[in-house]
């Protein structure tokens, strides 16, 4: 089969509309194809549904204490935003490559299967692994099935997350717990408000817990590992809120999205039970008028937060490959941390500037690509 270049594969990769809310198959089979034509088994880890599959793959001796080049698939919707070219051609305009994805993070899923292919032709004496997950962008809800599975495979022992950091070192970010919550009223003409209950205004009452939470952490001096983040402390979010039918009827029904993002050193249970405790003391002025109302809050996803350790091999081989010092630390969340709850050393590095993730016209620059590929030809060379 061709050798394909990075550029090729990413080409190919982009092509594939793999928002997530869609099926991700045709890439799998096509990134499947490609890599068991230069004779590379590979495996999959399928959704409940089976209409989307994560794809992994080793190199090498059967032997473990490999590297893992871990990516993820799916990308965020382009409904509503203003792209100048086609998001799923690449185009390269003005030493920019631009596509849905090419930063976050399929320009770092094309570099990672070249490696794989090129450590196959080559040769290597210590593993090369590659994970490439799906459902990244609404919670990394993918991965944890994906590193189970993976268990068929020879444990590696240090995974590099190719999220886009500009190939710098990031050693940890906040996690995160996302909840629907649903406030469930009692109707009735708002003329006679105080014998119906209004799922707005009650829902009212949890989102402004939120604020005075947020109030609080931010008043409060950064303890521990809180102080590499910024902001330096865990906040909670409300971001989406829908509910009622007429101006002149108490709401039935109220429905809101709202998330902690986490610091290292704070536990996301700590969280999940403030946030009961506050859910079930609104819940109970609810019913104290009637008692059929209800608040209903499902948590939606959950990522730990990744926290900086000693002794992380995959930080000291990432900071040798790049000559990087600097000590990155991140709000936003990634698989990192799922794999470092697994037992691998992990570490964040990939081309591409977060900036321009999830925007129109997002794009990675050619540079930032080629400093991409230097530095798997580096890490191949280590690997030999």
């Amino acid at each position: 089969m061709q050798v394909l270049s990075p550029r090729e594969i990413l080409e190919r990769l982009v092509a594939f509309d793999t928002v997530s809310a869609k099926s991700n198959l045709a890439l799998i089979d096509w990134v499947e194809t490609y890599l068991t034509g230069h004779g590379i088994t590979c495996h999959r880890h399928w959704n409940d549904a089976r209409d989307k599959a994560a794809l992994f793959a080793h190199v090498g001796p059967e032997i473990a204490g490999g590297v893992i080049l871990s990516g993820h698939t799916d990308v965020v919707p382009v409904d509503g935003q203003d792209w100048v070219t086609d998001p799923f051609v690449l185009t390269e305009k003005d030493g920019r490559l631009y596509g849905r994805g090419s930063t976050d993070m399929k320009g770092f899923d094309a570099l990672a299967i070249w490696a794989l292919v090129e450590a196959a032709r080559h040769g290597i004496t210590r593993p090369l692994q590659i994970a490439l997950s799906f459902d990244e962008e609404i919670g990394c809800t993918g991965a944890p099935g994906l590193i189970a599975d993976m268990a068929i495979l020879p444990k590696a022992s240090d995974v590099i997350i190719g999220e886009p950091t500009m190939m710098r070192a990031v050693l940890g970010h906040k996690g995160f717990v996302g909840y629907n919550v649903h406030v469930q009223g009692f109707e009735v003409h708002s003329s006679i408000l105080n014998e119906g209950v209004s799922a707005i205004m009650f829902a009212a009452k949890l989102i402004e817990w939120c604020n005075q939470v947020n109030a609080s952490q931010e008043a409060a001096e950064p303890q521990g590992m809180a102080e590499l983040f910024y902001p330096p402390y865990t906040n909670v979010h409300v971001g989406v809120i829908e509910g009622g039918t007429a101006h002149n009827i108490t709401a039935k029904d109220c429905h809101f999205g709202l998330g902690f993002r986490v610091v290292p050193g704070e536990s996301l249970d700590h969280w999940r039970a403030a946030f009961e405790a506050e859910r079930a003391k609104v819940e109970a002025e609810m019913r104290a008028i009637r008692p059929e109302t209800a608040i209903v809050a499902t948590e939606i996803f959950s990522l730990p937060p990744f926290a900086p350790e000693q002794d992380n091999t995959a930080e000291a081989m990432v900071r040798q490959l790049t000559g990087d010092n600097s000590d990155g630390f991140v709000s936003y969340g990634t698989e990192a941390s799922h794999f470092q709850s697994a037992g691998y050393k992990t570490v964040v590095c990939g081309p591409g500037n977060i900036d321009v993730a999830h925007q129109p016209n997002e794009f990675i620059t050619v540079a930032q690509f080629n400093e991409g590929q230097a530095f798997m030809e580096r890490l191949l060379q280590r690997l030999a």
